[in-house]
C-alpha cells in the first residue's frame, strides 16, 4: 500500500529512499518507469485520483524503483485496457530480459503464453501442472485454425488430409494435428487455387490446454 494522499512521481521516489538511492538517481529511474507505464502525465496528481487499473501501474512503478533481482506480480494487468496492457507486457519483457526473474499470476492465459518460460496450472487450488512452457505446448495434440482467403470457397469440395469446415465464402476453420504442418495446409490449399490473406488460433493454445486438464479433472471426480 501507499499514502493515497501523495502525488504519483512522490510515492516513486520515496521507496527509493529506503534502499539508500540518490535522489536525483530515483527521479531518473521513477521517469523511465512511470513513462513506460503511461503514468508519468500524473506524477504530480495525489494517488487516490487514479482509477483501479492505474494504481496497479503504480505499484509496479515503485517496485522497480530499486531495480530488484526479483519481482512478484499479482495479476498486474487486470483493470487495464488492452493497449496499455500490451505495453507493459513489453516492458515486463525488456525488465525480464535485464536480469530479473518475475513470478506471475494472471487469469488472461494470452498473458501467460506471451510472457512467461515456465508455467504453473492450479486448478481447484491444485497444481495440475508445472513445466517450462514449451514442454506443456507440446502436450497439444492439434490446433484449430481461422484461415481468411482471397478467393471464394464455394468451389472447394475437399481438403481430405485436415479436419475443416467452412464459415463463410472467403473464411474456413482447419484442425491441425501434431503431424501435420501450417506449411503443408498452406500448399493444399494452394494446390488448389486458394491464398491464405491472413490467419489466427481459434482459441488460444494455453486456454485450450486449460479447459483440456479442467475437463479431465471433472470426469475423474466424477468416476
Amino acid at each position: 500500500n501507499f499514502n493515497q494522499w501523495e502525488p504519483v512521481g512522490e510515492i516513486v521516489v520515496n521507496q527509493a529512499g529506503y534502499y539508500g538511492i540518490p535522489r536525483a538517481l530515483a527521479w531518473s529511474r521513477a521517469q523511465e518507469s512511470l513513462a513506460r507505464l503511461e503514468l508519468w502525465d500524473r506524477r504530480k496528481d495525489q494517488a487516490i485520483s487514479l482509477s483501479g487499473g492505474m494504481k496497479r501501474r503504480l505499484m509496479i512503478a515503485r517496485a522497480l524503483v530499486h531495480q530488484p533481482k526479483l519481482l512478484i506480480l499479482d495479476e498486474p494487468t487486470a483493470g487495464v485496457d488492452i493497449e496499455i496492457r500490451r505495453s507493459m507486457w513489453e516492458f515486463l519483457s525488456e525488465i525480464n530480459r535485464r536480469g530479473t526473474t518475475i513470478i506471475l499470476t494472471t487469469h488472461y492465459l494470452e498473458e501467460a503464453e506471451s510472457l512467461c518460460r515456465n508455467i504453473a496450472i492450479i486448478n481447484q487450488g491444485q497444481i495440475a501442472s508445472n513445466s517450462s512452457m514449451k514442454q506443456l505446448l507440446n502436450q497439444l495434440h492439434n490446433e484449430a485454425f481461422v484461415l481468411n482467403v482471397k478467393q471464394d470457397l464455394s468451389g472447394l469440395e475437399e481438403l481430405a488430409e485436415y479436419r475443416w469446415q467452412q464459415l463463410d465464402d472467403y473464411t474456413l476453420e482447419v484442425e491441425v494435428t501434431r503431424e501435420q504442418s501450417i506449411n503443408g495446409l498452406f500448399q493444399a490449399l494452394a494446390e488448389r487455387g486458394i491464398e491464405v490473406a491472413s490467419m489466427r488460433n481459434k482459441q488460444n493454445r494455453l486456454e485450450q490446454l486449460f479447459i483440456g486438464m479442467v475437463d479431465a479433472s471433472r470426469r475423474a471426480v466424477r468416476k
